[in-house]
């Protein structure tokens, strides 16, 4: 018993020890913070000369040309850049994750709130005070998912911290998509208060640009209400191979179809051009991520390899250059792989001078911001620079050679002091620095972020979520889904007694029918299943990314088919990638695949209260050998798929 005893006070002595010494951790970051804060000036004043109500920015009583707002945006640009030190430049060319508190405070310690990036993000990323008053940053993009109305606060209190910087230079807040309900903190971020729709795959098997350009206008409206002005997508990416990770991120693999889609997206988010009441886009990977070497995600080094057996590069550009760019996306991100064989030198599309350069700015004539994928420059807690091609350099050295590319911005770093070295040692000359800085801000002016950043926080909510979005997004989940098989099952008969597997939520079931406990009870089996993959946690984020295989193990078959040879089985796959759902399919009564559909979205398809309209936008392969087979950049080419591109029939 005394062992016992002092095994428990040691306990918790070690207990009370780490509570102290987190404290610590936070007074510590907190007094920093607070330090930090304090050196900067006074809140900017809106004053009225000449008859023009302006922001004084730089709180020198005059309306400077870049405080002016009757003023040509590239006037106010170079007015602007002719204030600013090298040191607020290079700031300028830098954008990376930024959290939040729980209230929508700027995070300047660890919080303890059930949301893991209140504890993560402070201490792998740096605080927000870090980032703008010492490496005077004014781009972030935001992880947490929080109500409307705590996005909308955050916005204004970090606003109202830069407004105090030397020249109040306003923040650009960016996201990943937030209209699903799948979380990849390195691709998308579940954010119930908003609308939820289905994934981009699901709004290809519709085909309506219509519907994608709706969409985009009703993201722009929830995003705008947030605070949120630029949009980390949308991806024109070509799901050509079928084990990529992000294929579920794309509109699938026909890139006529994937251009449509794009442009309407684009047009969505920011209209016909850039404007005011616009979210800017960052149309990514360019020039085309999807063709990995045996399906691997490029985040990872060994998906570093970007192939074309097929010799199909200019297919994968056509999402681009007849799509993404003719809509005038504002901004281009591309991707962390290396385009092997393609131009001349095997480095990735960040440090291609070729790709960059000489196609996407020569060659189809884009001005527009282009920044790279997250953290290809520096080693950090999302693991190693991921400078593909070029890991022998030193991490000054990587800024440099992106630079020379024709990049502008840097995505998830936060070294602007290598871009001030490289000047000042003259490896960079700062002109060229001022042509990244000049598209950089232009962005923010036309978007009217130097005249009025602010959003008002008790509208937020209002706005974002509100019903008819809700509607129009619900109706989006019904329509998509992608009916493949039904052999007289569908539409079952109100009342059906149903043993459900698979679902989060049974009651939207038995709004329809009755749920029965076990297959002997039921008249019908309902059994939803998702993309197989193989588990991967080397590192944080690749425990997100769903890879490798695609067909069920021998233990998930004997699991699933004994339950579906007992009575009428309806399948429900959701496709984040190409399943091989063979065995699943001799086996079920009725097949059907979605992208995103919640629960009551696919009872009431089951139940004929709404009917199944998609068509797929990705083919179905037979077998694992036709994946292996076939080649990584060209579309619909595995042998004798088991549902072929388009296929899809109704009710």
């Amino acid at each position: 018993m005394k062992i016992l005893k002092w095994l428990l006070l040691g306990i918790l002595g070690l207990f009370l020890l780490a509570l102290l010494a987190v404290g610590i951790v936070q007074w510590q970051m907190h007094a920093a913070a607070n330090k930090r804060l304090a050196t900067l000036g006074e809140e900017a004043p809106r004053l009225t000369q000449d008859g023009i109500s302006f922001r004084d920015l730089n709180k020198n009583g005059t309306l400077d040309d870049y405080e002016n707002p009757t003023l040509d945006p590239d006037a106010r640009v170079q007015d602007l850049l002719g204030r600013m030190t090298l040191e607020e430049k290079a700031g300028t060319m830098f954008i990376t994750m930024v959290g939040m508190t729980s209230e929508g405070e700027p995070q300047d310690a660890m919080e303890f709130s059930g949301d893991p990036f209140g504890l993560i993000l402070p201490l792998m990323m740096g605080t927000s005070a870090e980032m703008l008053v010492d490496r005077h940053m004014n781009s972030f993009n935001i992880v947490n998912g929080f109500d409307a109305e705590v996005l909308a606060r955050h916005n204004n209190l970090l606003q109202k911290r830069a407004e105090r910087t030397r020249l109040g230079i306003p923040v650009t807040i960016a996201s990943d998509p937030r209209h699903v309900g799948a979380f990849n903190p390195g691709a998308v971020i579940s954010t119930s208060s908003f609308s939820q729709w289905p994934g981009p795959l699901g709004l290809a098997a519709l085909r309506d640009s219509a519907l994608v350009q709706e969409f985009g206008d009703i993201a722009r409206q929830e995003y705008l209400a947030t605070g949120i002005r630029l949009a980390l997508h949308p991806m024109a990416d070509l799901a050509t191979e079928p084990r990529w990770a992000r294929a579920n991120g794309t509109f699938g693999e026909d890139a006529g179809l994937s251009a449509k889609l794009t442009a309407a997206y684009v047009r969505g988010f920011q209209g016909d051009s850039l404007h005011r009441q616009s979210v800017a886009c960052m149309t990514k990977h360019f020039s085309g991520g999807g063709p990995q070497k045996d399906g691997e995600d490029a985040h990872f080094g060994y998906g570093a390899e970007q192939v074309y057996p097929g010799d199909n590069f200019a297919y994968h550009l056509l999402p681009f250059s007849e799509g993404a760019l003719p809509a005038r996306t504002a901004q281009i991100m591309p991707y962390y792989g290396i385009p092997v064989g393609q131009t001349d030198e095997d480095v990735a599309f960040g440090f291609n001078k070729a790709v960059i350069t000489r196609l996407l700015r020569d060659s189809l004539g884009f001005d527009g911001v282009v920044c790279t994928d997250w953290n290809i420059i520096t080693d950090g807690a999302l693991g190693k620079g991921r400078a593909w091609g070029v890991e022998g350099l030193s991490e000054k050295e990587r800024v440099q050679k992106s630079l020379e590319a024709g990049c502008d911005q840097f995505g998830g770093e936060a070294c602007p002091q290598y871009v001030v070295e490289l000047v000042r040692e003259g490896a960079v000359r700062e002109d060229r620095i001022d042509v990244s800085v000049a598209r950089i801000l232009r962005d923010k002016f036309i978007l009217g972020l130097f005249d009025d950043p602010y959003v008002e926080e008790s509208a937020a909510t209002a706005v974002a979520g509100k019903e008819a979005f809700r509607q129009a997004g619900m109706d989006a989940q019904e329509r998509s889904m992608v009916l493949l098989k039904n052999d007289d099952l569908l539409p079952l008969a109100e009342g059906t007694k149903l043993f459900v597997v698979g679902a989060q939520e049974t009651e939207a079931y038995a709004a329809f029918g009755e749920v029965v406990d076990e297959p002997a009870a039921a008249d019908v089996v309902v059994y939803r299943v998702n993309t197989p993959y193989d588990p991967r946690s080397d590192e944080f984020l690749e425990s997100f990314f769903h890879q490798g295989r695609l067909h069920f193990s021998e233990e998930e078959l004997n699991t699933i088919l004994p339950v579906l040879n007992q009575k009428p089985a309806v399948v429900i796959a959701n496709l984040e990638r190409a399943a091989i759902l063979t065995e699943l399919d001799a086996a079920a009564t009725a097949l059907l695949a979605e992208f995103g559909s919640s629960d009551r979205a696919v009872a009431r398809v089951l139940f004929g209260a709404a009917r199944p309209e998609g068509k797929l936008p990705i083919e179905l392969p037979r077998t694992k050998e036709a994946v292996e087979n076939q080649a990584e950049d060209l579309p619909y080419d595995s042998e004798n798929p088991l549902y072929p591109f388009g296929a899809g029939i109704s009710y």
